[in-house]
């Protein structure tokens, strides 16, 4: 997939996958246990343009963040290429590796577990131009760590207090100051807005969308809720079981989704007036999500598909494209089936 100006993307992702490996205690071993592995992200590929915002989407467990994380190598992939900016990330040694972080940043879901308690605003904001040696002195530091915090909405004041003098949104606050501060191109906001109260997050969600647009970034932005991706993406991937089912423009996939699992994500955002005249079907999957240490044959979704047929359970599906910068990957995309619409779905078979 190309961007939609024909430049050559920010980030390339091709063929990513990521394997934990886990080794049982000696006994079992002796016993000839073997070892456990879970594959929480299989051959993923997209790529994200310049200044674009990548929207991820998909339920709890399915190695969202995961994904994020390889991206950045803070979690080493098992096999793919990760190309930044033209470099393969994946093949750089950790001095370059270490340059490169200064140009991709994190923004952490938790506002309460990525900010070291005993250390004060200023020194965890610091930090990044202390490692990077983006300041020259300790007076140019602090003014850019005074300059960054008030750019995310806080007081000058609070680069001498702690984190547990702040709320919850306000520490969110820090954790994006903390990714900006070494003036980096791209992002993974991995739920920068699921811990906050509803009250909070749209205040984060347009200090984002602010701060993307004055400083050239580039997101990649994870979340569970399809409101928050509608309101912010550019264009959406949609991953199911640490694999990418379906993507394309934001408003393609969320007003003609082709994939049963998109659908159904789109069934569960409630509706201004349910009882109107484009009243919108109610898709209910049965079952859990399959545990990623044993996932199903042939496509990873048939388990809970209420559209699933004999293929869909030993061969797995092709990705194809559907639309304009499109594509989903079902057995059943050429019959347009749609679970959306209470008058039309079919049965399961």
């Amino acid at each position: 997939m190309s961007t939609a100006d024909g430049d050559a993307p920010l980030l390339s992702v091709e063929g990513l996958s990521k394997t934990y490996v886990s080794r049982p205690g000696f006994v079992a071993r002796m016993a000839g246990t073997p070892d456990t592995r879970v594959q929480a992200v299989s051959d993923v590929s997209l790529q994200i343009g310049r200044g674009e915002i990548l929207g991820l989407i998909g339920e709890s467990g399915c190695g969202k963040s995961t994904l994020g994380r390889t991206i950045l190598r803070l979690h080493e992939p098992t096999t793919g290429r990760v190309t930044f900016d033209g470099t393969d990330v994946t093949a750089l040694d950790p001095a370059a590796m270490k340059a490169m972080r200064r140009r991709m940043q994190i923004i952490f879901q938790d506002p309460y577990a990525s900010l070291n308690p005993r250390r004060t605003v200023g020194d965890i904001i610091g930090l990044p131009l202390r490692l990077h040696r983006l300041a020259t002195s300790e007076a140019e530091l602090r003014d850019r760590v005074t300059e960054i915090v008030e750019r995310v909405g806080l007081k000058a004041r609070a680069v001498d207090l702690y984190p547990h003098q702040f709320s919850g949104g306000q520490r969110q606050r820090i954790g994006i100051a903390r990714a900006l501060v070494s003036h980096p191109e791209f992002i993974v906001c991995d739920e920068p807005v699921s811990a906050l109260d509803v009250s909070i997050q749209a205040q984060i969600v347009q200090l984002l969308l602010d701060l993307k647009r004055d400083m050239g970034l580039t997101y990649l932005f994870i979340s569970h809720d399809i409101s928050v991706i509608g309101y912010m993406a550019d264009r959406v991937a949609v991953m199911y079981l640490g694999e990418i089912v379906e993507q394309g423009p934001v408003e393609r996939v969320l007003s003609d989704p082709r994939h049963p699992y998109t659908q159904s994500l789109m069934s569960a955002v409630p509706e201004v007036h349910p009882q109107g005249p484009h009243k919108r079907g109610r898709v209910r999957l049965t079952g859990d999500l399959p545990s990623p240490l044993n996932p199903p044959s042939g496509c990873k979704f048939h388990t809970r598909c209420p559209l699933a047929i004999d293929a869909c359970r030993k061969v797995t599906p092709a990705t194809e494209g559907v639309g304009p910068g499109h594509s989903a990957a079902c057995h059943r995309l050429s019959e347009r089936l749609s679970l959306l619409d209470p008058d039309d779905a079919p049965a399961a078979p």
